[in-house]
C-alpha cells in the first residue's frame, strides 16, 4: 500500500509536472501540494485517495527529493540573506494548515507585514514559494543563483527527459520478459505496492553491475549506468499497453472488491422490468445532518436513518422513512408501509397539502429488492405470508444492483444541504472547522417535511437524460421524468401494481411485540392503553384477581397513540388507545418515547446514590430522637410506680396534656412570640395551688364534671 509522506515528490508522467507534498491531515484524507516548477505556484488540495489511485494507475510516480546542492560554499552574504529571509517567514510556515488556505494566508501575511515593516506582499509570496518548492528547509531560501537545481534543471531531473538527450535501451523480448516477471512478482498482489517500487525492484534484479558488502557485512549493489538500463517511462509505457486494467485491479483488490467497486456497469436495471410496480428498490443511509429532540431542543439526538424506495421502471420515489432506528427490518417495514399508503393523507400529517396525482404511488410491488441484512431477517416472513410479494436480496458485495435508489441519497443531500442547520460538511473534523452538531435545530418531523418537499420536486422535475425510452414511449412523446413515466406506464405497460386493503398492508408490515394486561391497563414500555373490548370483557379486574398475562400486538413506530392487539377471531386486530393520563406520549414516535424513558431512567439512576445516602441519614435522625427520649425517660422515671398505676390514668393525663398544648398553640397577635413552657414550669404549677393556670385547670375539670 502506498503511503504518502510530507516533502515527497509526486511526478505526473503524462503532463510533465512535479508536485511536492507540503502537509497531510491527521486522518490521512487530504494533502496540500505545490507545483515545484511554476513561477506563480500556490498550494492546493489533493485527496490522498486521488493520489494513490493515480499512482496505482501509473499516471503518478513518487520520488524522494535529494534536496538542494550548491555550486560553491555559501558566503557570509549568502548566509545573511538566508537568515534575514528565514526570520520573516519562519513563523508563517509553521502555521499549518492555515498558511496553505487562501483567505487565512492573506490575513497571516498582512499581520507579518506590519510586524516586519514590509510594504510588499510579493516579498512574502516569493519567499514562501521558494521555501515550499525547494525542500521546506531553512536553506531553501538561499539566493537563487546559489542553487545547482534551478527550475530548468530541476525539471529535467524529475520530469521527462529532453528529446535531445538519449536515455534508456531498446526494449527487446528479453527486456519485456524481465518486465513481466517483475510485475507479477512485485505488483500484482494484494499488498498493493506502487508501480515505481516494482520498477526499482526490477532494476535491482536485472541491472546490477556488481555487489559488495559494507563494513557491517550488509550487501550493497552498484547499478549499471543509465544508458544501459530501461527508464521509468519505458517501463510504464510497456505496462500500460500490456496489462488490462481489470486484470490488475482483480489481482490487487480481490474479486469481491472488484465486483463491488470497480467492475464496468453495462446493464440497465430499468430495461429488465415490465412496468410500474414490477420492482421496487429500497435502501437506507445515515443522513448527513444532526437533529434535536422534539420535546427538548437541547438534546441532540444524532443523525437519522433515511430510507428511500424507488420504482425501477419509472425512477419515481414511492416510499420514505426517517427515524433514529439503525438500518433494520423494523425500519424497512415502516418504509414499505409508507410506499403503500395514500401520500396525500401521509403528507397531511406534516401540514403539506397535495393531491393524490402529485404523488400517486400507494401500491405494493411485485418484487422488492434490498440489502441482505434487512430482507434476510425473520421479520420478512410476516410480509410474505400475509401479502405475498417476492423478496430479492442483492448478492454479496454488489450494492450496484440498487444503483437507482443509491444515487438518490447524493441527489437529495446536494439539493437541500445549503439549508440544513447541523449538516455535516466535508471539512468536519479538520482543525478550525465548526462543530456542526451544535448547529442542529431540526427535529425528525421537520426534517421529514423537508424530504417530502424534495420528493415531490424530484418526481416532477428530474429529467433523466440517460433514460432509454422504448419505441412506444418515444412515439407518445413521454418525457423521461418519473411522474410522466409513471402515468404513462400505469396506462400502457404490463400491470404489476397491487392494491390490497391499506389496513391489511399496514398490519402485516407493522413491527410486533408483546404487551401485558394489568389491572391498570394494557402496559408497554411504561405506557398504558385501553380498548372498549377490554372493558366489556373485564380484562383489568381479572388481571387484578388472577394476575397479569401477555398478549401479542403490532404498532407503528412513527406514532404510538394506537397499538393493535392480535385476535384469534374474524378480526385481525383490536385497536387500543393511550389512556387519558398518558398524554405525554401523545403524537410521539417510538424513538422519542424510548429516549424520554431512557433519560428518566438515567435521572433516577443518578439520584439513587443520593437517595440512599439521604435515607440512611433519615434513619439516623430518628434513632437519635428515640435515644434522647429513652435517656430522658430513664433519668426521670419513678420506678416505684407500678405498671398498673402508670396505665390507669391515661385519659386524665391526655386531658392535662391537651390543655397544655392548647395554651402553647394559641395565637397571640399582640406579641412576636408565644410563651414557652418547660416541663419544669409545669411541675411548679402542679405544686402551686394559687397559680392561675392551676386554677383554670381545676375549673375546666369541674365544668366537665371530673376531678383534676
Amino acid at each position: 500500500m502506498t503511503v504518502l509522506s510530507v516533502n515527497e515528490l509526486i511526478v505526473d508522467v503524462d503532463i510533465d509536472k512535479t508536485y511536492r507534498v507540503l502537509w497531510i491531515d491527521s486522518s490521512y484524507v487530504i494533502a496540500y501540494v505545490i507545483d515545484i516548477n511554476a513561477n506563480n505556484a500556490i498550494p492546493f488540495i489533493m485527496t490522498t485517495k486521488e493520489i494513490e489511485e493515480q499512482i496505482n494507475s501509473a499516471i503518478y510516480t513518487l520520488e524522494v527529493d535529494e534536496n538542494v546542492t550548491f555550486k560553491r560554499l555559501p558566503t557570509e552574504k549568502d548566509i545573511q540573506h538566508r537568515d534575514k529571509t528565514w526570520k520573516i517567514i519562519k513563523d508563517l510556515v509553521r502555521m499549518e494548515p492555515d498558511i496553505y488556505k487562501k483567505n487565512q494566508r492573506f490575513k497571516l501575511i498582512e499581520e507579518a507585514m506590519v510586524k516586519h515593516n514590509i510594504k510588499s506582499k510579493n516579498t512574502f509570496y516569493k519567499n514562501l514559494r521558494k521555501y515550499w518548492q525547494r525542500g521546506m528547509v531553512k536553506d531553501s531560501v538561499f539566493p537563487d543563483f546559489n542553487f545547482t537545481n534551478t527550475d530548468k534543471n530541476y525539471k529535467k531531473k524529475t520530469g521527462r527527459p529532453n528529446k535531445g538527450r538519449l536515455k534508456g535501451i531498446i526494449i527487446t523480448a528479453k527486456v519485456k520478459e524481465q518486465f513481466t516477471k517483475s510485475v507479477k512478482k512485485y505488483y500484482l498482489n494484494t499488498k498493493k505496492p506502487s508501480l515505481i517500487f516494482t520498477y526499482k525492484m526490477m532494476i535491482r534484479d536485472y541491472y546490477t553491475k556488481f555487489k559488495y558488502f559494507d563494513e557491517s557485512s550488509n550487501e550493497k549493489v552498484v547499478l549499471k549506468p543509465e544508458e544501459e538500463r530501461p527508464t521509468k517511462t519505458q517501463f510504464m509505457y510497456w505496462f500500460n499497453n500490456e496489462f488490462k486494467n481489470d486484470e490488475v485491479t482483480i489481482a490487487r483488490e480481490g474479486t469481491k472488491r472488484f465486483e463491488q467497486n470497480f467492475r464496468a456497469i453495462l446493464g440497465s436495471s430499468t430495461a429488465e422490468v415490465d412496468g410500474p410496480g414490477d420492482t421496487y428498490q429500497i435502501d437506507a443511509t445515515p443522513s448527513d445532518v444532526y437533529l434535536v429532540n422534539r420535546i427538548n431542543p437541547n438534546w441532540i439526538v444524532g443523525r437519522p436513518t433515511t430510507y428511500f424506495i424507488v420504482d425501477v421502471y419509472t425512477h419515481l420515489i414511492t416510499g420514505l422513512y426517517v427515524g433514529l432506528e439503525n438500518a433494520s427490518w423494523k425500519a424497512m417495514m415502516s418504509a414499505i408501509a409508507n410506499a403503500c399508503m395514500d401520500k396525500a393523507e401521509y403528507c397531511k400529517r406534516f401540514g403539506i397539502n397535495i393531491s393524490t396525482d402529485m404523488w400517486p404511488s400507494m401500491h405494493l410491488p411485485n418484487n422488492i429488492l434490498g440489502d441482505r441484512g434487512e430482507l434476510a431477517s425473520n421479520g420478512v416472513n410476516h410480509l410474505i405470508e400475509g401479502l405475498g410479494p417476492n423478496i430479492s436480496n442483492t448478492p454479496p458485495y454488489r450494492p450496484d444492483w440498487k444503483g437507482i435508489v443509491e444515487k438518490l441519497f447524493d441527489t437529495s443531500q446536494e439539493k437541500i444541504k445549503p439549508f440544513l442547520p447541523g449538516y455535516v460538511h466535508d471539512d468536519h473534523g479538520e482543525r478550525g472547522a465548526k462543530d456542526y452538531r451544535l448547529e442542529a435545530s431540526l427535529n425528525i418531523e421537520e426534517y421529514t417535511k423537508i424530504l417530502i418537499n424534495f420528493i415531490i420536486f424530484y418526481n416532477h422535475n428530474f429529467y433523466m437524460k440517460d433514460y432509454v425510452r422504448n419505441e412506444q414511449q418515444i412515439k407518445d412523446n413521454v418525457q423521461p421524468i418519473p411522474i410522466k413515466l409513471w402515468d404513462w406506464g400505469v396506462k400502457n405497460a404490463a400491470g404489476k401494481l397491487k392494491k390490497p386493503k391499506i389496513k391489511d398492508i399496514q398490519f402485516y408490515l407493522l413491527p410486533r411485540d408483546k404487551a401485558t394486561i394489568t389491572e391498570k391497563g394494557i402496559r408497554y414500555k411504561k405506557m398504558f392503553y385501553t380498548t372498549a373490548r377490554a372493558l366489556d370483557e373485564q380484562w383489568y379486574s381479572k388481571a387484578r384477581k388472577d394476575g397479569s398475562w401477555k398478549v401479542d400486538f403490532s404498532y407503528d413506530p412513527r406514532n404510538m397513540d394506537v397499538i393493535y392487539l392480535h385476535t384469534n377471531d374474524e378480526e385481525l386486530y383490536i385497536p387500543c388507545t393511550l389512556i387519558n393520563h398518558q398524554d405525554r406520549y401523545q403524537d410521539k414516535t417510538i424513538e422519542e418515547i424510548e429516549q424520554l424513558l431512557e433519560i428518566e431512567n438515567n435521572d433516577f439512576t443518578g439520584f439513587e446514590h443520593t437517595q440512599l445516602e439521604n435515607e440512611v441519614n433519615f434513619y439516623s435522625d430518628i434513632q437519635n430522637i428515640v435515644e434522647i427520649a429513652n435517656k430522658n425517660k430513664e433519668e426521670k422515671m419513678d420506678k416505684t410506680i407500678s405498671k398498673s398505676k402508670r396505665t390507669k390514668n391515661i385519659k386524665e393525663h391526655k386531658r392535662e396534656e391537651r390543655i397544655q398544648r392548647r395554651e402553647e398553640e394559641a395565637f397571640n397577635l399582640e406579641f412576636d412570640h408565644q410563651k414557652n413552657f418547660s416541663s419544669t414550669s409545669f411541675q411548679n404549677i402542679d405544686n402551686d395551688e394559687t397559680n392561675p393556670l392551676k386554677i383554670s385547670i381545676k375549673q375546666l375539670f369541674a365544668n366537665e364534671g371530673q376531678k383534676p
